[in-house]
């Protein structure tokens, strides 16, 4: 029994080295020799619990996309009791929050190195934890999209405009703001434009 306790947790261990690794290097800049060595263990005994890197990693954001899930869902599930635009500024902070490097680029820039199936795995992972659970926002009621945007494409494309959230050299409002104030900025741009359209 002792023993299998003791490979459980090096199995957990793994996992959240590999969180740690792979959020904040991605999947290129991360290594099997790395999350062995961030845990303690060397590499065979890593692939003891994981046959490749690929299944750690699939893990990894299998486990961080439920995570986003549930925390927009709970968010989605407060409706028109919280404005619409507030419940877009806690929507970006959980994904802020969890991720502290460029979501869709920790996510798709891994995908040339994945083996096809585990590639339609992540991308579906992508759709279901990200992607739906974000339309459903821009489906809401009180969420007025202009005429001919779908909430999928509005969807994508707010999470491909997160990116200066996760810049460390250059801040958009300079580097005085908190990171809510940058949330705030940011989702004005893209909610409102840069350029008024009255004459």
């Amino acid at each position: 029994m002792k023993r299998e306790v003791q490979l459980e947790k090096t199995h957990q261990a793994i996992l959240d080295a590999a969180r740690t690794l792979f959020l904040s290097r991605g999947y290129q800049g991360t290594s099997t020799r790395d999350i062995a060595k961030a845990v303690g263990i060397t590499q065979p005994a890593l692939y003891h619990h994981f046959s490749d890197k690929e299944v750690i990693y699939l893990q990894v954001i299998k486990t961080v996309g439920a995570e986003i899930k549930t925390g927009i869902d709970a968010v989605n599930q407060q409706g028109p009791t919280v404005p619409p635009e507030e419940r877009l500024v806690k929507i970006t902070q959980v994904l802020t929050d969890t991720h502290p490097r460029d979501i869709f680029t920790v996510i798709h820039s891994s995908f040339a190195d994945l083996k096809p199936e585990n590639m339609r795995q992540l991308g579906m992972l992508f759709q279901t934890d990200y992607v739906t659970p974000i339309e459903n926002y821009f489906k809401s009621e009180d969420v007025q999209l202009r005429r001919n945007i779908q909430p999928k494409e509005a969807a994508e494309f707010y999470i491909t405009s997160l990116s200066p959230l996760f810049s460390r050299f250059h801040q958009i409002g300079g580097v005085t703001m908190t990171q809510e104030d940058h949330i705030r900025l940011l989702l004005d741009f893209i909610l409102h434009g840069l350029v008024s359209d009255k004459a």
